[in-house]
């Protein structure tokens, strides 16, 4: 059976298109996919991220059982209120799932893992728990909006109680904060997103998830669906699960080393395997690709190389640049000038580094 967040009935009445999401029935677009992305780089849009899975871990030793199943440390959480972002993995040090975890206080984290992934996370974070007497929670009783774009946060802070604002307005990067709206609802927000634009992804209450929607459409925040969310986050070099990663790629093929902490005297899930993959030669490089003829990267198509073949990851048109382009998995050194086969024929491509998009402008060499 298909989930609906609480904002369901709120998308088909603006009109939207639907699809199934990881079993769950969300807005692809309203109208116009590229027109909600242009939004995005901008202005400020919002999306319906209610399907995501957040989950409370209690228990005294929690940042201990954090330590060990994560690749990232959460020893970096010091201060109430951070988060970090990190890859859970299994054994083979595969991607079980990534994820964000805030640190409240040491007996106290919440953890947002994908839609998709529901079910199996769900497993694996309680069988790993109960070895630490950890207790895990899966709050169902929020929705979350995420709010992004270069005028995102104005537009969020104008919502806010008078007392909250400038707290707000003050958090860094990668912090979250309770606060309240001008109502007085309770808001838990996060100075965190899926775009590669400033801006606040916001838990709310699911009684005044549609209110709070309302209020964000009025203050002329766009809403966008799921199509330029894809478009946004690829042009700002962001991994999507199930597409640029599995259980079957490790961080390091995933251009995801940066999130695996080897540090002395830490066991995680995972390591020994890391470790290993690490010593031998990672055999796999994920890279950019940008296409210079005419046609579309999509994902499985076959990227030929002088090294060897490899594979088209995700892909789309990138509306910020007005040219196709697509993250591929090819052996390890690969540079330079590739062949992408669209439909039987290779088309010229080259490789580059990522992101693509930074700061609603194209990177350098894009």
């Amino acid at each position: 059976m298909t989930e609906k967040t609480v904002l369901n009935a709120t998308h088909r009445a603006a009109g939207a298109h639907m699809v199934d999401f990881g079993g769950w029935d969300m807005p692809v677009h309203y109208g116009s996919q590229i027109e909600e992305h242009h939004a995005v780089r901008r202005d400020a849009g919002m999306f319906d991220v209610s399907h995501m899975t957040v989950v409370d871990l209690h228990g005294s030793r929690t940042r201990e059982f954090l330590r060990y199943l994560l690749a990232n440390s959460v020893d970096k959480l010091k201060v109430p209120g951070k988060a970090l972002y990190s890859c859970m993995l299994n054994a083979d040090g595969g991607v079980i799932d990534d994820l964000i975890v805030y640190f409240f206080s040491e007996a106290y984290f919440r953890l947002v893992v994908n839609a998709a992934t529901r079910a199996k996370d769900l497993a694996w974070i309680g069988k790993q728990a109960r070895a630490f007497d950890v207790e895990v929670t899966e709050r169902t009783d929020f929705a979350m909006i995420a709010v992004q774009g270069p005028n995102a946060r104005d537009k969020v802070l104008a919502l806010l109680h008078e007392a909250d604002r400038e707290r707000i307005q003050a958090l860094g990067k990668f912090s979250a904060a309770a606060a309240q709206s001008t109502h007085g609802v309770p808001l838990f927000i996060a100075r965190t997103g899926y775009t590669g634009e400033d801006g606040f992804e916001m838990l709310v209450d699911n009684a005044h998830a549609v209110a709070l929607w309302g209020a964000l459409r009025e203050s002329g925040v766009v809403p966008a669906g799921l199509g330029a969310r894809d478009t946004l986050r690829l042009e700002a070099g962001m991994n999507l699960y199930g597409q640029d990663m599995d259980e079957t790629v490790t961080p390091w093929e995933a251009n995801l080393g940066w999130t695996v902490a080897l540090d002395e005297g830490r066991d995680f899930i995972g390591r020994d395997a890391l470790q290993t993959q690490k010593d031998a030669g990672v055999p796999r490089d994920m890279v950019g690709v940008v296409l210079e003829g005419k046609g579309i990267l999509r994902h499985g198509q076959t990227v030929r190389t002088p090294r060897g073949d490899g594979q088209i990851l995700s892909g789309s048109f990138a509306p910020t640049l007005g040219k196709a382009i697509g993250f591929a998995r090819v052996p390890a050194g690969t540079q330079g000038e590739v062949q992408v086969d669209i439909r039987g024929h290779d088309v010229p491509a080259r490789i580059v580094k990522y992101p693509f998009v930074r700061g609603g402008k194209p990177c350098a060499g894009i």
